[in-house]
Protein backbone atom coordinates (compact mmCIF):
# COMPACT_ATOMS: atom_id res chain seq x y z
CA UNK A 1 0.00 0.00 0.00
CA UNK A 2 1.57 3.72 -0.89
CA UNK A 3 1.70 6.59 1.84
CA UNK A 4 -1.05 8.49 2.07
CA UNK A 5 -0.18 12.47 0.72
CA UNK A 6 -1.70 15.05 2.60
CA UNK A 7 -1.77 18.29 1.03
CA UNK A 8 -3.51 21.11 -0.59
CA UNK A 9 -5.08 21.59 -3.72
CA UNK A 10 -3.17 23.14 -6.38
CA UNK A 11 -4.77 25.98 -8.81
CA UNK A 12 -7.12 24.24 -11.79
CA UNK A 13 -7.32 20.79 -9.24
CA UNK A 14 -11.48 21.44 -8.64
CA UNK A 15 -12.73 18.36 -10.31
CA UNK A 16 -9.80 16.50 -7.68
CA UNK A 17 -11.67 18.12 -4.90
CA UNK A 18 -14.80 17.00 -6.30
CA UNK A 19 -14.02 13.29 -6.96
CA UNK A 20 -14.54 12.31 -3.41
CA UNK A 21 -17.98 10.42 -3.51
CA UNK A 22 -20.15 11.74 -1.29
CA UNK A 23 -24.14 11.83 -0.84
CA UNK A 24 -24.56 15.54 0.69
CA UNK A 25 -26.21 13.99 3.63
CA UNK A 26 -24.30 15.85 6.23
CA UNK A 27 -22.19 19.16 5.76
CA UNK A 28 -22.80 22.20 3.54
CA UNK A 29 -23.60 19.73 0.79
CA UNK A 30 -26.87 18.28 2.71
CA UNK A 31 -28.59 22.13 2.51
CA UNK A 32 -27.45 23.21 -1.10
CA UNK A 33 -24.10 24.93 -0.39
CA UNK A 34 -21.18 22.83 -2.22
CA UNK A 35 -17.86 23.69 -2.53
CA UNK A 36 -17.09 26.05 -4.82
CA UNK A 37 -13.80 27.21 -5.81
CA UNK A 38 -14.82 30.78 -6.14
CA UNK A 39 -15.61 30.76 -2.00
CA UNK A 40 -12.53 29.32 -1.48
CA UNK A 41 -8.65 29.35 -1.63
CA UNK A 42 -6.83 26.91 -3.00
CA UNK A 43 -3.69 26.57 -0.40
CA UNK A 44 -6.66 26.23 1.94
CA UNK A 45 -8.43 23.52 0.64
CA UNK A 46 -6.97 20.05 1.39
CA UNK A 47 -6.99 16.46 0.49
CA UNK A 48 -5.81 13.01 1.63
CA UNK A 49 -4.59 10.87 -1.60
CA UNK A 50 -3.36 7.35 -1.75
CA UNK A 51 -2.69 6.47 -5.48
CA UNK A 52 -4.41 9.11 -6.54
CA UNK A 53 -7.72 8.38 -5.07
CA UNK A 54 -9.23 11.38 -2.88
CA UNK A 55 -9.97 10.27 0.89
CA UNK A 56 -10.76 12.95 2.37
CA UNK A 57 -11.37 16.39 2.16
CA UNK A 58 -11.54 19.80 4.02
CA UNK A 59 -12.22 23.57 2.77
CA UNK A 60 -11.45 26.23 5.09
CA UNK A 61 -12.77 29.95 4.76
CA UNK A 62 -11.83 33.20 5.76
CA UNK A 63 -13.14 36.14 4.70
CA UNK A 64 -11.73 38.48 1.38
CA UNK A 65 -9.17 40.42 3.92
CA UNK A 66 -8.24 37.86 6.28
CA UNK A 67 -5.05 36.30 6.27
CA UNK A 68 -5.55 32.79 7.93
CA UNK A 69 -8.67 30.93 7.81
CA UNK A 70 -11.82 31.39 10.50
CA UNK A 71 -13.69 28.60 10.11
CA UNK A 72 -13.60 25.08 8.80
CA UNK A 73 -16.66 25.02 6.48
CA UNK A 74 -16.70 21.57 4.63
CA UNK A 75 -15.35 18.29 6.07
CA UNK A 76 -15.79 14.57 4.18
CA UNK A 77 -14.66 11.44 4.05
CA UNK A 78 -14.88 7.90 3.04
CA UNK A 79 -12.06 6.73 5.01
CA UNK A 80 -11.54 7.40 8.93
CA UNK A 81 -7.85 7.17 9.41
CA UNK A 82 -6.85 9.57 6.58
CA UNK A 83 -9.61 11.86 7.70
CA UNK A 84 -7.83 12.33 10.89
CA UNK A 85 -4.24 12.43 9.47
CA UNK A 86 -5.65 15.48 7.19
CA UNK A 87 -6.92 17.42 9.98
CA UNK A 88 -3.67 16.57 12.01
CA UNK A 89 -2.00 17.71 9.26
CA UNK A 90 -3.28 20.77 7.96
CA UNK A 91 -1.69 23.40 10.11
CA UNK A 92 -5.39 24.99 11.12
CA UNK A 93 -6.77 24.60 13.80
CA UNK A 94 -10.08 26.97 13.52
CA UNK A 95 -13.46 25.64 14.83
CA UNK A 96 -15.52 23.42 12.87
CA UNK A 97 -19.77 24.30 12.42
CA UNK A 98 -21.01 20.14 11.33
CA UNK A 99 -24.56 21.02 9.87
CA UNK A 100 -26.84 18.32 10.29
CA UNK A 101 -30.81 18.16 9.34
CA UNK A 102 -32.67 18.33 11.81
CA UNK A 103 -33.93 15.10 13.45
CA UNK A 104 -30.93 13.73 12.07
CA UNK A 105 -30.05 11.00 14.82
CA UNK A 106 -33.87 9.53 14.08
CA UNK A 107 -32.30 8.48 11.28
CA UNK A 108 -30.12 6.29 10.14
CA UNK A 109 -28.75 6.79 6.97
CA UNK A 110 -28.23 10.50 8.36
CA UNK A 111 -26.80 9.72 12.01
CA UNK A 112 -24.58 7.62 9.68
CA UNK A 113 -23.23 10.47 7.58
CA UNK A 114 -23.11 12.96 10.73
CA UNK A 115 -21.27 10.72 12.87
CA UNK A 116 -18.31 9.89 10.67
CA UNK A 117 -17.30 13.21 10.86
CA UNK A 118 -18.07 13.76 14.33
CA UNK A 119 -16.14 10.48 15.29
CA UNK A 120 -12.81 11.61 13.04
CA UNK A 121 -12.95 15.08 14.05
CA UNK A 122 -12.94 13.80 17.34
CA UNK A 123 -10.05 11.23 17.11
CA UNK A 124 -7.85 14.11 15.37
CA UNK A 125 -8.37 16.20 18.18
CA UNK A 126 -11.37 18.25 18.41
CA UNK A 127 -14.28 18.30 20.64
CA UNK A 128 -17.50 19.31 20.69
CA UNK A 129 -18.49 22.78 22.33
CA UNK A 130 -22.22 22.84 22.08
CA UNK A 131 -25.03 22.06 19.82
CA UNK A 132 -27.12 24.84 18.29
CA UNK A 133 -29.93 25.29 16.61
CA UNK A 134 -29.92 27.07 12.83
CA UNK A 135 -33.05 29.27 12.09
CA UNK A 136 -33.90 30.48 8.75
CA UNK A 137 -36.52 33.17 8.61
CA UNK A 138 -38.92 34.12 5.47
CA UNK A 139 -41.19 36.01 4.76
CA UNK A 140 -43.67 33.48 4.49
CA UNK A 141 -43.30 33.34 8.32
CA UNK A 142 -44.94 36.65 8.89
CA UNK A 143 -43.25 39.08 10.61
CA UNK A 144 -44.17 39.35 14.76
CA UNK A 145 -45.95 42.18 16.22
CA UNK A 146 -43.60 44.44 17.99
CA UNK A 147 -44.90 43.99 21.72
CA UNK A 148 -43.89 47.88 22.47
CA UNK A 149 -42.04 47.68 25.83
CA UNK A 150 -38.97 48.86 24.73
CA UNK A 151 -37.36 51.56 23.13
CA UNK A 152 -34.37 51.08 20.76
CA UNK A 153 -31.54 53.56 19.67
CA UNK A 154 -27.97 53.32 18.14
CA UNK A 155 -25.01 53.57 20.59
CA UNK A 156 -21.81 55.20 18.56
CA UNK A 157 -19.78 54.42 21.53
CA UNK A 158 -17.38 51.58 21.41
CA UNK A 159 -17.34 51.62 25.02
CA UNK A 160 -20.20 51.87 25.66
CA UNK A 161 -21.19 49.09 23.81
CA UNK A 162 -18.21 47.03 25.30
CA UNK A 163 -19.36 47.67 28.32
CA UNK A 164 -23.01 46.20 27.51
CA UNK A 165 -21.12 42.85 26.49
CA UNK A 166 -19.42 42.65 29.36
CA UNK A 167 -22.25 42.95 31.83
CA UNK A 168 -24.41 40.36 29.15
CA UNK A 169 -21.52 37.66 29.71
CA UNK A 170 -21.61 37.32 33.22
CA UNK A 171 -24.02 34.49 33.63
CA UNK A 172 -24.61 34.29 29.72
CA UNK A 173 -25.91 30.68 28.29
CA UNK A 174 -23.99 30.57 25.14
CA UNK A 175 -21.67 28.47 25.14
CA UNK A 176 -19.08 30.03 23.16
CA UNK A 177 -18.98 33.58 25.14
CA UNK A 178 -18.75 30.75 28.22
CA UNK A 179 -15.76 28.97 26.98
CA UNK A 180 -13.40 32.32 26.28
CA UNK A 181 -14.89 33.77 29.87
CA UNK A 182 -13.38 30.67 31.70
CA UNK A 183 -10.30 30.75 30.14
CA UNK A 184 -9.24 34.27 29.27
CA UNK A 185 -11.86 36.46 31.56
CA UNK A 186 -14.77 38.56 30.90
CA UNK A 187 -13.29 41.55 29.50
CA UNK A 188 -11.87 38.65 26.84
CA UNK A 189 -15.40 37.32 25.93
CA UNK A 190 -17.09 40.51 26.15
CA UNK A 191 -14.01 42.26 23.07
CA UNK A 192 -14.02 38.60 21.24
CA UNK A 193 -18.10 39.06 20.85
CA UNK A 194 -17.04 43.03 20.09
CA UNK A 195 -14.59 42.42 17.45
CA UNK A 196 -17.39 39.60 15.77
CA UNK A 197 -19.87 42.43 15.38
CA UNK A 198 -17.66 44.72 13.96
CA UNK A 199 -16.25 42.35 11.23
CA UNK A 200 -19.52 42.24 9.99
CA UNK A 201 -20.04 44.47 6.74
CA UNK A 202 -23.44 45.54 7.76
CA UNK A 203 -23.35 49.30 9.47
CA UNK A 204 -22.08 50.04 12.59
CA UNK A 205 -25.57 52.59 13.57
CA UNK A 206 -27.69 49.21 13.14
CA UNK A 207 -26.45 48.01 16.52
CA UNK A 208 -29.34 48.88 18.74
CA UNK A 209 -29.52 49.45 22.76
CA UNK A 210 -32.83 48.64 24.11
CA UNK A 211 -34.40 50.69 27.26
CA UNK A 212 -37.64 50.92 29.47
CA UNK A 213 -39.65 53.77 28.76
CA UNK A 214 -38.26 54.43 31.85
CA UNK A 215 -34.83 54.73 30.62
CA UNK A 216 -33.14 51.65 32.40
CA UNK A 217 -31.61 49.35 29.67
CA UNK A 218 -32.22 46.37 28.72
CA UNK A 219 -29.95 44.79 26.22
CA UNK A 220 -28.71 45.30 22.79
CA UNK A 221 -30.09 43.41 19.51
CA UNK A 222 -27.42 43.30 16.33
CA UNK A 223 -29.42 43.28 13.13
CA UNK A 224 -26.64 42.43 10.17
CA UNK A 225 -25.32 40.83 7.26
CA UNK A 226 -22.74 38.96 6.51
CA UNK A 227 -20.92 37.94 3.47
CA UNK A 228 -24.09 35.60 2.44
CA UNK A 229 -27.06 36.41 4.24
CA UNK A 230 -29.57 38.94 6.44
CA UNK A 231 -28.95 37.83 10.06
CA UNK A 232 -29.50 37.85 13.55
CA UNK A 233 -25.96 38.51 14.57
CA UNK A 234 -26.61 38.99 18.65
CA UNK A 235 -29.48 39.10 21.22
CA UNK A 236 -28.64 39.65 24.51
CA UNK A 237 -30.66 40.99 27.33
CA UNK A 238 -28.51 42.33 30.89
CA UNK A 239 -28.57 40.12 33.91
CA UNK A 240 -30.85 42.07 35.95
CA UNK A 241 -33.21 42.26 33.55
CA UNK A 242 -33.69 38.46 32.61
CA UNK A 243 -36.65 36.85 33.31
CA UNK A 244 -39.32 39.05 31.76
CA UNK A 245 -39.65 38.01 27.83
CA UNK A 246 -37.09 40.83 26.54
CA UNK A 247 -35.15 38.71 24.72
CA UNK A 248 -38.52 38.06 22.20
CA UNK A 249 -38.60 41.58 22.03
CA UNK A 250 -35.16 42.10 20.89
CA UNK A 251 -35.52 39.42 18.44
CA UNK A 252 -38.68 40.97 17.29
CA UNK A 253 -37.12 44.49 16.27
CA UNK A 254 -33.69 43.32 14.53
CA UNK A 255 -36.54 41.08 12.36
CA UNK A 256 -38.35 44.38 11.48
CA UNK A 257 -35.16 46.43 11.21
CA UNK A 258 -33.92 44.12 8.38
CA UNK A 259 -36.97 43.42 6.88
CA UNK A 260 -37.55 47.08 6.27
CA UNK A 261 -34.05 47.02 4.72
CA UNK A 262 -35.63 44.68 2.26
CA UNK A 263 -34.15 41.44 3.47
CA UNK A 264 -36.41 38.25 2.29
CA UNK A 265 -34.53 35.59 4.30
CA UNK A 266 -33.03 36.14 8.19
CA UNK A 267 -30.61 33.59 9.54
CA UNK A 268 -29.95 33.03 13.26
CA UNK A 269 -28.93 30.19 15.66
CA UNK A 270 -28.51 29.79 19.08
CA UNK A 271 -27.25 26.58 21.58
CA UNK A 272 -30.09 24.19 22.26
CA UNK A 273 -29.37 24.61 25.38
CA UNK A 274 -30.21 28.08 25.38
CA UNK A 275 -33.94 27.03 26.06
CA UNK A 276 -34.90 31.19 26.91
CA UNK A 277 -33.34 32.01 23.48
CA UNK A 278 -35.15 29.07 21.70
CA UNK A 279 -38.34 29.47 22.80
CA UNK A 280 -37.84 33.39 21.62
CA UNK A 281 -37.12 32.00 18.44
CA UNK A 282 -40.27 29.91 18.56
CA UNK A 283 -42.79 32.65 19.34
CA UNK A 284 -41.27 34.73 16.87
CA UNK A 285 -41.78 32.04 13.99
CA UNK A 286 -38.53 31.47 13.25
CA UNK A 287 -38.26 27.49 11.82
CA UNK A 288 -35.08 25.34 12.52
CA UNK A 289 -33.19 25.09 9.37
CA UNK A 290 -30.76 22.71 10.44
CA UNK A 291 -28.65 21.42 13.60
CA UNK A 292 -25.08 22.45 14.43
CA UNK A 293 -22.96 20.87 15.86
CA UNK A 294 -19.66 23.36 17.11
CA UNK A 295 -16.23 21.62 17.51
CA UNK A 296 -13.14 23.34 18.53
CA UNK A 297 -9.26 22.48 18.85
CA UNK A 298 -8.36 22.46 22.63
CA UNK A 299 -6.63 25.98 23.84
CA UNK A 300 -3.14 25.86 24.56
Amino acid sequence: MTDLVIRPLRAGEEQLYHSLPDPGLAGRAAFGDPYRIADYRPEWTWVALRDGVVLARAAWWGGPDDEQPLALDHFDLTNRDAAIELLRTAPFRTEHELRVPPGWRDVPALRAAGQARLDAATAAGMSVLVERYRYRWTPECGVPGRPGRLEFRPEPDDGVILDVLRRITEGSLDAHSRRVAAEAGIEAAAKEDFDLLAWLPSPRDWWLLAYTPAGELVGITVPAANHADPIVAFVGVLPEQRGHGYAYELLVEATHRLVATGADRIVAATDQTNHPMAAAFARAGYPVEMERIDLVWPTA
